[in-house]
């Protein structure tokens, strides 16, 4: 095993005299073509290529020497250091960190930063990166091939953000490009890159003026619960739209950050906009353009992000991204099947009868889902006479796919 592992960040500066002393008395060094090109590397160093991070750990592990690995920026952050200090390598390691390249784009961009999402895209995690990109005002996207700037663009069609593309930054061709999203697919980007996405309809960031607690959103933005009484909403909601039965909805579906959740018959626009301020994408559909309108209003009123689409379902759902988990408001058992058909994790329905609430249950189970109902009702109380002033009674459907069988 190697007598000593040092892991040398670098952002385009001159190397600090840790790094320069670490390197100089390396017996192998491990990095990036540009990093092995560098003047402080030993000549009689051994010299391995940075490919597979894991490759380069079990080549190390068995050295007999002096090692140092190079990486861009701050190997800590999304870095080679998880990797190398895996239980299957047994290295320990010491750290000589950079300047991060999301600190870096952001310093480019002159713009803060602590209110910001960061996420990593490569072809695996593309598209719930783009979920994030939909949900957030401010994301910084470290990218990989083929999960770069064009193909975050192309993934969020009808969704407007501006894109600060960095290209190769700390190296003399450096270069920082704002263009908008439904730009990027037009140009080819050089590698590495880093994207940080803006815009949205102008919800609240998670810092102010005086700074923020916690990095990116602050999870207490906006009134605390799961759901919000009618009157939050300013029009009287659907019968579907109920407070407990919305609330029961959001814990069988659990939406989360990196999410896309479909609202079909969004109504008033509760769910939507309460999926939302969970974290998670949201694309609201509706036939009505009233209701569309209604969504709209609810969440700029929260300060979150989500897509209304109006059209009838199911049609309009062809032409719509992959859902995670789906919210059948209308439609009934055709609407249902037609969801089931894109295979999400989780789909809830809602029905008036049992006749109605079998049909929806049995469209599930042929398309292979487990099937749960409950019958729901709840009954609201004036508590200064203990009276009853509003009964609701719905039968509440879930059904989730088996693990392993959806199509995410």
């Amino acid at each position: 095993m190697a007598d000593r592992v040092t892991v040398i960040g670098w952002d385009g500066s001159p190397l600090t005299e840790a790094a320069r002393g670490a390197l100089g008395a390396a017996t192998l060094v491990a990095g990036a073509a540009h990093h092995l090109a560098l003047p402080e590397v030993p000549p009689a160093a051994e010299r391995i290529r940075l490919g597979s991070v894991a490759l380069a750990a079990r080549r190390i592990a068995g050295h007999r020497g002096t090692a140092v690995v190079i990486a861009d920026g701050d190997p800590a952050f999304f870095g080679v250091v998880r990797t190398l200090r895996a239980p299957e390598f047994g290295l320990e390691v010491e750290v000589v960190p950079a300047v991060s390249s999301v600190a870096a784009a952001f310093a480019r961009a002159g713009m803060p930063w602590d209110d910001a999402q960061v996420v990593v895209a490569h072809k695996r995690t593309l598209r719930r990166a783009v979920n994030v990109c939909r949900a957030h005002t401010k994301v910084a996207v470290l990218t990989a091939p083929g999960a770069g700037p064009a193909e975050l663009g192309l993934l969020l069609d009808g969704v407007h953000r501006t894109f600060v593309i960095c290209e190769e930054l700390g190296t003399e061709r450096e270069q920082v490009t704002v263009v908008t999203s439904d730009k990027a697919a037009d140009h080819t980007w050089r590698d590495p890159n880093v994207v940080i996405v803006i815009g949205g309809n102008g919800g609240r960031s998670g810092a102010g003026e005086g700074g923020g607690w916690i990095a990116g959103r602050d999870p207490a933005d906006g009134p605390r619960g799961w759901t919000q009484p009618a009157e939050a909403y300013g029009a009287p909601l659907g019968e579907g739209e109920a407070d407990l039965l919305r609330a029961a909805q959001l814990a069988r579906l659990g939406p989360r950050v990196g999410d896309l959740v479909w609202d079909i018959g969004c109504g008033s626009g509760a769910f939507a906009t309460e999926a939302a301020r969970g974290g998670a994408a949201v694309i609201a559909v509706d036939r009505d353009p009233q209701a569309c309108a209604r969504t709209e209003a609810a969440a700029r009123r929260f300060g979150v992000q989500l897509q209304v689409v109006h059209g009838l379902a199911p049609h309009v759902l062809e032409d719509l991204p992959e859902p995670d988990v789906v919210r059948v408001g209308g439609g009934g058992a055709a609407v249902v099947e037609a969801v089931a058909d894109r295979r999400p994790q989780r789909i809830v329905a809602h029905a008036a009868t049992r006749d109605e609430a079998e049909r929806v249950g049995r469209g599930l189970t042929e398309h292979g889902y487990r099937v749960e109902c409950a019958l729901l009702q709840s009954v609201e109380l004036d508590t200064r006479a203990w009276t009853e002033t509003e009964r609701s009674v719905a039968f509440l459907l879930g059904g989730e796919m088996p693990r392993g069988e959806a199509t995410r």
